[in-house]
């Protein structure tokens, strides 16, 4: 039984990740307007809040994070992520948050050590 405890304690939980997220994401741009100046460092406190969260987890996992922030100005957006990996251990997570001037995507992969 603490085998199973423990696996689930260690397993990559897309929820909990997707919540960080989130968190960061809101805590960070709240209900500010595009603004190209900011996007920099938007990005960068967004890449490594989320970060820090997630090594707070405290998991055996090492985590890749990309951010993009997006005007909203009708442009067209496309891409594409793949990753080959054991299916049973690793995982990823991407949360996506819009408001009426941008557009955030962060994408979590998470690889087991």
């Amino acid at each position: 039984m603490d085998d199973f405890r423990d696996a689930a304690d260690k397993a990559f939980v897309t929820d909990e990740v997707t919540a960080i997220l989130k968190e960061t994401i809101e805590s960070t741009v709240a209900n500010n307007p595009y603004h190209h100046q900011k996007v920099g460092q938007w990005n960068t406190n967004i890449v490594e809040q989320s970060l820090k969260k997630l090594a707070g987890l405290n998991k055996p996992y090492k985590y890749i994070t990309t951010c993009l922030i997006m005007q909203r100005n009708g442009a067209g957006l496309h891409c594409a992520n793949s990753c080959y990996w054991d299916v049973q251990s690793d995982g990823s997570a991407t949360y996506k948050f819009e408001s009426k001037t941008m557009y955030v995507i962060v994408n979590v992969f998470g690889v087991a050590i």
